[in-house]
């Protein structure tokens, strides 16, 4: 059984489409990363299986039923990208109201553990700074214990130690078995979590495989290397940059030819490092790629 289902769904905002027929499968227990620049439909589309929205055309299923039918959304725990917090309740407050809605809570107390918000349990929200603010959102997602989990950007404007917090608790409710559905604009987030990565732009799927798969689609490998000499702009260089301690990174699709070149050259250099391509460049090369037939710009 499918726990989410997107079948055909269009969705347009008066002239501009920010779905295009599109269709996706979830299955239980996957953690799949949903990438795609700004405007690209990623927030429809979860707002599409929040039941906050509804498609003007297609189907969208939420464990088998409407997400608009709050049975169906009783098993969903939803993260936004902007969460308003009534500023005058406390922490401990807002956790209780929220877990008094389901049938089985976690615990205010562990689940404010779970995410480093203890000492804050009796502070008004509206004093909170904006990286507790944030992992408070993600906590009350999972204050019902829900079989699928949307997150949209979760960890936008945390730093790196609150980040891992919940990156943590992420892997944890995903090896319990839990379902999840992460957009993210930071790369490296998609890649240290997802299994599958669903790629859209202009409101169109352009890709979706496992994490494997889409990094083996690139054709670039990266050469990372210590000299004096600009090298973003030799033959065979993609793309490159240049730090100001003279490391340069440069995407070649022919890597030994290029380290052939460089020995060859006379040129000093040292700390010469090859690996492939990550998901970043992953990610730029598919959506450089001409836009499906159909889509809408």
């Amino acid at each position: 059984m499918t726990v989410i289902r997107v079948d055909g769904v269009t969705r347009r905002f008066g002239d501009v489409f920010a779905l295009d027929d599109v269709s996706l499968d979830v299955g239980p227990g996957e953690l799949v990363g949903l990438l795609g620049p700004n405007g690209a439909g990623k927030s429809t589309l979860l707002s599409l299986l929040s039941g906050q929205r509804r498609p003007d055309t297609g189907t969208v299923r939420l464990l088998g039923g409407d997400p608009r039918d709050p049975v169906s959304r009783l098993g969903l725990g939803v993260t936004p990208q902007e969460t308003g917090l009534p500023a005058t309740l406390r922490v401990g407050e807002v956790v209780d109201f929220v877990g008094g809605h389901f049938p089985d809570p976690v615990p205010t107390g562990e689940l404010l553990e779970q995410f480093g918000l203890t000492e804050q349990v009796r502070k008004q929200t509206g004093a909170l700074s904006g990286g507790q603010k944030r992992r408070l959102a993600v906590a009350l997602a999972l204050v019902g214990r829900p079989r699928v989990l949307l997150l949209d950007e979760p960890t936008t404007g945390l730093d790196v130690t609150a980040r891992q917090t919940l990156w943590e608790a992420v892997r944890g409710y995903h090896a319990a078995g839990g379902t999840v559905l992460l957009t993210s604009h930071y790369l490296e987030e998609v890649q240290a979590l997802a299994q599958r990565v669903v790629v859209i732009d202009h409101g169109v799927v352009r890709a979706d495989d496992s994490l494997d798969a889409i990094l083996r689609r690139v054709g670039l490998r990266q050469v990372e290397v210590r000299s004096a000499v600009d090298l973003t702009g030799w033959d065979g260089v993609v793309r490159g940059t240049r730090r100001d301690d003279g490391v340069q990174e440069l995407y070649t699709p022919d890597a030994d030819a290029l380290v052939r070149t460089l020995v060859t050259s006379g040129v000093d250099f040292h700390d010469l490092r090859i690996r492939g391509a990550g998901l970043e460049e992953a990610f730029a090369e598919m959506v450089a790629a001409p836009i499906p037939e159909g889509a809408v710009s």
